[in-house]
């Protein structure tokens, strides 16, 4: 067998841990992987995600910038790295992932912190109250997908441990792509499963965003 070349100059820990499934989170939502060269890449608006992607998998990696547009600029670190790049291929990661990702193999230990960092990655919540009616308040927690098949694997995770279904709808703009949505007490019964461990590392400003929605009726996660 031929040798594939020198060993990475970034060393990545693969040993399983709740910083290491948030990280694949990101990955599996905002990340990219790209086979000519075994690059690894996660782009975001956040500087923040970029900085807690970084410490999740104890490296170091240059937060660069990404220009979409005038206003569109984003955050961008990359990493070239086979044996990471080979671990994220065995567990369910695709080159090209958006379309043709499905399920992740993820330990049950860790599910929630990988949840946590799709929520981060490319999922939302928002909220709406009628202060006339407290029962009006209403909270949604959303993850959005070009994958269906990975929507409906979420989802069957989600309900196999919550016992809570969501609601997958699709959307056509430029191109198509999925919504998988859970509403009031399932959103509630998500968010606090998914921020269980105080000391997790989360994307403050969607956090804090839920704490607000959250404080107008006086619940708390």
């Amino acid at each position: 067998m031929g040798k594939r070349g020198p060993k990475p100059k970034i060393i990545v820990n693969t040993k399983w841990s709740a910083n290491l499934a948030y990280a694949l989170g990101l990955l599996a939502t905002d990340g990219c992987l790209i086979k000519e060269g075994s690059w690894i890449d996660l782009t975001s608006k956040d500087k923040e995600q970029l900085e807690n992607f970084n410490k999740c998998l104890g490296v170091n990696i240059k937060i660069g910038i990404k220009n979409r547009g005038s206003d569109n600029r984003a955050w961008r670190v990359q990493m070239k790295n086979i044996i990471f790049y080979d671990f994220l291929v065995s567990l369910g990661f695709t080159p090209r992932k958006s379309m043709t990702i499905e399920k992740i193999i993820i330990p049950d230990k860790y599910f929630f912190d990988f949840l946590r960092g799709c929520l981060d990655g490319d999922g939302y919540t928002f909220s709406y109250w009628d202060p006339r009616w407290r029962s009006s308040f209403m909270i949604y927690t959303g993850f959005v997908s070009a994958s269906k098949a990975f929507l409906l694997w979420l989802r069957e995770e989600i309900g196999n441990r919550l016992e809570i279904q969501g609601h997958l709808t699709s959307t056509k703009k430029k191109n198509i792509y999925y919504q998988l949505k859970y509403a009031k007490y399932d959103s509630l019964k998500l968010l606090k499963r998914i921020y269980l461990h105080k000391n997790s590392i989360y994307l403050k400003r969607k956090k804090l965003k839920i704490d607000k929605a959250l404080a107008t009726i006086g619940w708390s996660i």
